[in-house]
């Protein structure tokens, strides 16, 4: 994203915080967060329930064409969203990874172009995710999402693009759902997830709080050994959070309370949010940095918007719009600008200290094409009308399919170029090594 393109007023920063607390608060409690994977029969239709629409199929031929027309001066994050007659690629029925909650065509959404767009970058194209090409560019590799339900929700997207080729079996090293762990047989490519929401060691100190929604104890500079001590043999890294840190809780630094987040504790001094999350980040970076072994490439997912509109979660918002946004339409700003600059802060100290250590940090900078993207969430299309569920409109996750299948063209242009990347590194070294034995020899 330019970073032109953002404009801020920090004259109301504090009276912008108090809104989104109230939209954020208590949405990740009350939707919950793991729903079992539904490990049954492979439908062979390729037509969802309410849709005429036919899934396109990708010949196994084109994983000859891994070619990668890059433009130097082309920004991938910036443009529009234009339409794609030709997606989607799997449906509800084709695909039994998708999270029920997430499954906005089994529960009647009547609208169905939310599914019928691609990222269209200013300057070139972004290639459509190809699936054989992807598992070969993976093949005996292994990719990890850290993270919380939005970085789930990219896998569940993943693993639905690419069943076209083929289904992972479960190869997990705990019954912990949150720390599942998939293998595509065929490639010997493991697929995994790791849920920390805050990226950092937490625990649960109250599960009501001040405000019913959970009160946390965050440890800011200790990493979380849920998911550092199992990431250095991986080969791909994608690291997420955001939403999850408009909870209430204490900070703790060095072992003793700082401050906290909306704890209402007296003589216990109240942070703004991009607080707990830029300690939370340099934490998460620092853990990265410090693995010994650790040779694998590391992204950031940028903070993906939320889109509630005509009041907040839980007095009437919603996101009703049925197509995507213009570039000129919309402009990060408030909460979601601060969150925003916070990561691209961290991630550029952090990405310095990578260089110095010889890894590698990349930038998946996808907020500015999800803030165009309204009309991707499921809203109330996450269950039956006649359930008796104590849900609100879902504006955070994203249905599917649906927009953040877009995140897999992203994944695997970005993959590419880092091979090529690699491939001129290798041949540079080559080259250095041969002119100075030629230069010792004369």
């Amino acid at each position: 994203m330019k970073s032109h393109a953002i404009h801020t007023n920090h004259s109301n920063k504090i009276s912008k915080i108090i809104p989104f607390l109230g939209i954020t608060l208590l949405l990740f409690t009350i939707i919950p967060f793991y729903y079992p994977f539904q490990k049954s029969t492979i439908v062979k239709s390729t037509l969802p329930e309410s849709s005429d629409t036919p899934v396109t199929i990708i010949e196994h031929s084109d994983v000859n064409l891994i070619e990668i027309n890059e433009h130097e001066d082309c920004d991938l994050f910036t443009g529009e969203w234009v339409p794609n007659p030709e997606a989607p690629y799997y449906t509800n029925r084709t695909c039994w990874a998708i999270h029920e909650h997430q499954n906005c065509v089994k529960y009647g959404r009547p609208d169905l172009d939310f599914m019928k767009w691609r990222w269209k970058p200013d300057g070139c194209e972004l290639p459509l995710f190809n699936p054989y090409q992807f598992l070969e560019l993976v093949r005996d590799k292994s990719l990890a999402f850290v993270g919380d339900s939005i970085g789930r929700n990219q896998m569940q997207s993943l693993i639905c693009m690419l069943s076209r080729v083929e289904f992972p079996v479960e190869n997990s090293y705990t019954s912990d759902q949150n720390f599942i762990r998939w293998k595509y047989l065929g490639y010997n490519f493991t697929l995994s997830t790791f849920w920390t929401p805050f990226l950092v060691k937490a625990e649960e100190a109250d599960p009501n709080g001040p405000t019913k929604t959970g009160l946390f104890n965050l440890y800011l500079d200790e990493f979380d050994p849920k998911w550092t001590s199992q990431i250095e043999d991986f080969d791909y890294v994608v690291i997420n959070a955001g939403h999850w840190f408009s909870r209430p809780g204490f900070y703790y630094e060095k072992g003793q309370i700082v401050g906290c987040r909306f704890c209402q504790v007296e003589n216990i001094t109240d942070y703004p949010m991009t607080y707990g999350y830029r300690k939370a980040f340099r934490t998460a970076f620092r853990a990265i940095n410090s693995l010994k072994n650790f040779k694998g490439v590391t992204y950031l997912k940028t903070y993906s918007p939320m889109h509630f509109e005509n009041g907040n979660w839980n007095d009437g918002g919603d996101c009703v719009r049925t197509k995507p946004f213009k570039s000129n339409e919309a402009t990060l700003e408030g909460m979601n600008l601060e969150l925003y600059m916070t990561q691209i802060e961290e991630f550029k100290v952090a990405e310095q200290e990578a260089k110095r250590r010889g890894k590698r940090f990349r930038l998946m900078d996808l907020t500015q094409a999800m803030l165009l993207r309204p009309d991707g969430h499921p809203s109330k299309y996450g269950h039956w009308p006649h359930e008796n569920v104590t849900l609100y409109n879902d504006c955070v996750h994203w249905c599917l399919p649906g927009a953040i299948d877009t995140w897999s063209d992203f994944l695997l242009q970005m993959m590419k170029t880092e091979g090529r990347r690699s491939y001129e590194q290798r041949l540079q070294s080559k080259h250095k090594k041969v002119g100075s034995s030629k230069f010792m020899f004369h």
